[in-house]
């Protein structure tokens, strides 16, 4: 398993992780409830294929349920060396209460200190806040640092690229978890002073978030052979300098086999990419008009300003997606969250918004009939039963 050194961690990360997020029992950890053995016995084979295909970095969190508690009687039992653990801790309005939940994770994972401590989740100005101002949740986690209790501490966002790239920029983290991969990049200014800072990058995310490429349209297989979509979409990420590690949910060992054999010689299979990315390239320039995929983006109101707070830039950009790649079933996943996601992925579907309800807010767009036309396409083409965020934090 290749290796990258993480930023100024100066750990030895594995280009791929053992995410944290699938595996386990339950989202839920309360009431306590006993761990079937077979599921038990699952993530124990999980942990040791990992380790035996060079995956030593296991991510999890507070709010993946159960997952911080199983993990620990499997970690337990190795040596403390053989494995880099990160968990995450949402930062609160009180440093306290974040003190308790970190302490709870301790306790779950039973191991006296873990090597990354994320701050999950600072996603918008309120949640940044309380991280950095003065005696906040990173003043607190960096005393933890200086009392061994982590070894180094980084954040995870799913925040606006200005956010992101303000947070990367301020240097005040050693490390920072965020989504970039094929069809998502716009925090690539963010990869970049990451870079600039020596801070470890680990990419959230990128088979599920990056299209549900575990599930992908026959299109888009045609369109990326002889690579999977998820081969394709992990040394994408990977060709660049700035990532170390990408994260891979797995449910079960197997999970990992298909990433592994796309960088085993990662070197070589990336001389793939540039035909592959030049046929998705002529098939978005085939499914798009010129105008309209030079400029679906200028002149939208952020959702917070639009009618009834939509989010239609995520509505087009999803819209796009199905028309150039047939990421339908993604694109119905996705906007079907809109409304269940908070601050992880704010603003709302359209809803029973009007034609009359929507033309005032596009007027500063370059086309503002023919963004309307794709918004109301959208809503019929992805409307449907409300998802949740698996996660609750």
């Amino acid at each position: 398993m290749p290796t990258r050194r993480f930023g100024r961690t100066g750990l030895p990360m594995p280009v791929l992780t053992c995410g944290g997020m699938r595996f386990q029992h339950r989202w839920e950890e309360e009431p306590p409830q006993a761990i079937p053995p077979e599921n038990q016995a699952n993530l124990e084979r999980i942990i040791a294929r990992a380790l035996e295909l060079g995956i030593r970095h296991v991510e999890t969190a507070r709010g993946y349920g159960t997952s911080e508690a199983q993990l620990g009687p499997v970690l337990r039992k190795l040596p403390r060396e053989s494995y880099i653990l990160q968990t995450k801790v949402a930062p609160m309005a009180d440093p306290d209460e974040f003190e308790k939940v970190f302490r709870i994770s301790l306790s779950r994972l039973g191991i006296p200190w873990v090597d990354l401590l994320s701050l999950h989740g600072v996603n918008d100005r309120e949640t940044s806040d309380w991280a950095l101002r003065p005696g906040g949740c990173l003043e607190r986690a960096r005393q933890w640092q200086k009392q061994g209790l982590c070894r180094h501490v980084g954040f995870s966002t799913h925040g606006p690229p200005d956010l992101v790239e303000e947070l990367v920029s301020g240097n005040r983290f050693d490390y920072v978890n965020l989504h970039w991969y094929y069809i998502f990049q716009e925090h690539t200014a963010s990869l970049q002073a990451a870079q600039k800072n020596d801070m470890g990058v680990f990419i959230i995310s990128p088979n599920d978030k990056g299209g549900m490429l575990y599930q992908p349209p026959e299109r888009l297989k045609e369109l990326t052979r002889p690579l999977s979509p998820m081969a394709f979409n992990a040394l994408f990420c990977l060709r660049r300098a700035e990532i170390h590690t990408l994260s891979i949910g797995v449910a079960r060992p197997e999970d990992f086999d298909e990433h592994v054999r796309a960088v085993e010689n990662i070197s070589e299979t990336c001389r793939i990419l540039p035909t592959v990315e030049d046929r998705l390239q002529q098939r978005w320039e085939q499914s798009l008009p010129e105008m309209w995929r030079n400029t679906w983006q200028v002149g939208l109101p952020d959702w917070s300003q639009a009618p009834s707070q939509a989010n239609l830039r995520e509505t087009l950009r999803l819209y796009n997606l199905a028309m150039a790649f047939d990421l339908v079933e993604y694109g119905r996943m996705r906007y079907n969250l809109l409304g269940q996601g908070g601050h992880w992925f704010p603003g709302q579907p359209l809803g029973s918004l009007t034609s009359d309800d929507l033309l005032p807010a596009l007027q500063k767009c370059a086309e503002p009939k023919e963004s309307l036309r794709r918004l109301l396409a959208a809503r019929d083409l992805f409307a449907g039963e409300k998802k949740k965020r698996l996660s609750s934090a």
